[in-house]
């Protein structure tokens, strides 16, 4: 075997010249085999014009050979188009036969060149077809041995891809269509469900594949939950809409979607209102780098803007954003026009000239430091950030006559434990505020809660920790939070754009919320380990707690109230929320900018619980630059008290 290996690992080059060699030994050889067989036991001699003709018939068929690309196929990818082109080629070799023959006037039977025919295909197609095999063989031996559920269409190519790639060895189908049960496609049989157990334990199967790209969410994370508790590693094809749009193909095997962690279906977008703030105007997404604001900008373009301004402080992130939305435009020939600009949210003047320059229509504001503990450490940035970056766009809208202002918001706003949390509800303080004193500009927000796989998510976290052998970290066991996709997140924030009135809040009805816990379990499942713990003793992945960050609390909330209203949309409500009036808000502004300009942590969090309700600093200041500051402080103090160590 080592030796097939280094024939596959030889250059192309060489490899060509290696079949034309076998191939020139396998004419002459074909030709004295078809001999064979015509006279048996009985001798044959070969004449001077039987040589020539065989001369002439091995010559040309090597440039038959060539021409019809038998040396430019893969061998180890052959399929039928290949075949056909040996069983053409041969053909056409037994022709040149025949017609050497006929010109050298060889004494050779008629007969010879159709037992020709047969020996030459079964030794040149026969060869290449055992080179295949040998090295899908080799390849069988150190790939992952897997399931394929879903035997149709979907099925199928999934199944042919896995032959031409080398990572896979398909053992076997599993699908719930009964008349399909029993079958076998490719030399792959089916079976139900219910022999799956035994198909892992006596064939040792690594890993289930998910060829189901067109069924429902729902029915998707029934076959999930029933795949569950299973040793083995599930993974899936991409969904259909990935397909179609061209941006995946079925032989892209993945790991399991994260939209099936969900505990409820994702949200359909209603059409009209996604495209109501957007087609034909001119749009800008603030923090079009980051994870919604990137996804913004992506469902955006979809829906024909005139222009889309794509702003973000970070350089690397707007290049990023703009090369993926310039190469959609260019596939799909979309008449958008990109506009990148580099910038900070807290610069009104800038903003303002941008609004007016490019005759801005909607804004949809996603800039903002969103990392609880990164916040926590950075308490007056994060203000200046999320508070007036708000400020200052929400008045550059105005002064530009912007029509809609979007705010994208968080559930952390509500009651919030942690500066993050409490400079989200005041930047909706402010626009409530200007909302209700201005006309011309409609400012509404949206909030949500943690979006799965954004940056900050645990779920890329979990997977991370999970691939590396554990253990998983968990902040608390009784944490929950609620959960929705990156794309429900950016449908929710441009259809509220079109319902907002002036001063609404939005909320998803998300369902339950879910045990982070729960979701490490599961994930740690889902990627074919087991969980270690006392009942577990034997497993794979430790959970570990690491204790809550400061200013996270055990589960979030999405109102802070219970006045709400339905909407346009049935899955989105609009909360009513108690505001403040402008000049109490301009106070607190007026002072919470002095406390950022002074680093005073204590006064910005003083302001904070004035201006938010139900705002709890439970766990102090955890500001990096302040602490140090403290230390420092109390230093100096001990040394001028005569309290120092006498070491």
């Amino acid at each position: 075997m080592k030796y097939i290996d280094r024939i596959y690992h030889l250059p192309r080059l060489l490899k060509q010249v290696f079949f034309a060699v076998i191939d020139l030994v396998f004419i002459p050889v074909s030709i004295w085999l078809a001999l064979f067989l015509r006279f048996g036991d009985q001798s044959f001699i070969i004449t001077e014009q039987d040589y020539l003709a065989i001369i002439t018939c091995v010559i040309i068929s090597m440039a038959i050979f060539a021409s019809t690309g038998l040396y430019r196929a893969v061998v180890r990818y052959m399929g039928q188009q290949a075949m056909l082109a040996i069983i053409r080629a041969v053909t056409l070799s037994a022709l040149v036969l025949a017609l050497s023959m006929l010109l050298a006037r060889s004494g050779m039977p008629r007969s010879t060149p159709f037992l020709y025919w047969g020996v030459a295909l079964l030794l040149i197609g026969g060869s290449r077809l055992m080179v295949r095999a040998l090295y899908n063989g080799m390849q069988r031996k150190q790939a992952s041995k897997v399931v394929i559920y879903g035997a149709g269409d979907s099925g199928r190519q999934l199944l042919n891809a896995l032959y031409q790639g080398g990572q896979f060895t398909p053992i076997a189908f599993i699908d719930d269509d009964v008349m399909l049960q029993g079958r076998v496609i490719n030399g792959v049989r089916v079976y139900p469900f219910d022999d799956l157990a035994t198909l892992i334990e006596e064939r040792a199967i690594n890993d289930i594949l998910l060829a189901l790209p067109t069924i429902g969410r729902s029915r998707r994370r029934e076959i999930v939950n029933k795949l569950e508790d299973l040793p083995v590693c599930v993974k899936t094809v991409p969904s259909f809409e990935d397909l179609v749009l061209g941006v995946a193909s079925l032989g892209d095997v993945q790991d399991i979607d994260i939209e099936d962690l969900l505990g409820r279906n994702t949200v359909a977008p209603n059409p009209e209102l996604l495209s109501h703030c957007i087609t034909g105007k001119a749009v800008m997404v603030t923090g079009a780098g980051g994870s919604i604001g990137s996804e913004l900008c992506r469902q955006i373009v979809r829906n024909q803007p005139r222009e889309l301004i794509l702003m973000d402080i970070s350089e690397y992130s707007l290049y990023q954003i703009n090369k993926e939305l310039s190469q959609h435009i260019n596939d799909t020939n979309a008449e958008v026009a990109l506009i990148p600009l580099l910038g900070s949210v807290q610069n009104r003047s800038h903003l303002e000239a941008i609004f007016t320059e490019f005759g801005v229509q909607t804004v949809y504001h996603a800039a903002a430091y969103k990392h609880v503990p990164m916040v926590e450490y950075n308490v007056s940035e994060g203000v200046r950030n999320n508070v007036f970056g708000t400020l200052a766009a929400g008045r550059a809208a105005i002064a530009a006559g912007v029509e809609t202002f979007v705010l994208v918001s968080t559930d952390k706003a509500v009651r919030p434990t942690n500066v993050m949390g409490a400079s989200k509800r005041m930047a909706e303080l402010v626009l409530q505020a200007f909302a209700n004193k201005y006309e011309n500009t409609r400012f509404c927000m949206v909030r949500f809660g943690n979006v799965l796989g954004s940056s900050g998510s645990v779920v890329p976290l979990f997977r991370d920790q999970i691939k590396k052998g554990g253990p998983v970290t968990v902040t608390h066991p009784d944490v929950v939070r609620y959960f929705m996709t990156i794309p429900e997140a950016a449908q929710l924030v441009l259809q509220a754009g079109a319902m907002g009135e002036g001063g609404d809040v939005f909320v998803l009805d998300m369902g339950e919320p879910i045990k982070i816990v729960d979701l490490a379990t599961r994930m740690i499942r889902l990627m074919g380990h087991e969980v270690k713990d006392s009942s577990h003793a034997y497993g794979d992945i430790d959970i570990s707690y690491s204790g809550l960050r400061p200013g996270e609390k055990l589960y979030e909330e999405l109102l802070v109230g219970d006045n709400v209203t339905s909407t346009g949309h049935p899955m989105i409500m609009r909360a009513e929320e108690e505001y403040l009036p402008e000049k109490e808000i301009d106070s607190f502004l007026v002072a919470l900018a002095d406390a950022c300009e002074a680093h005073d942590c204590p006064m910005i969090q003083e302001i904070l619980l004035a201006a938010v309700t139900g705002f709890d600093a439970k766990d102090g200041i955890s500001d990096a630059i302040w602490r140090r500051r403290s230390v420092r402080k109390a230093a100096v103090d001990n040394v001028v008290q005569g309290s120092f160590s006498a070491h």
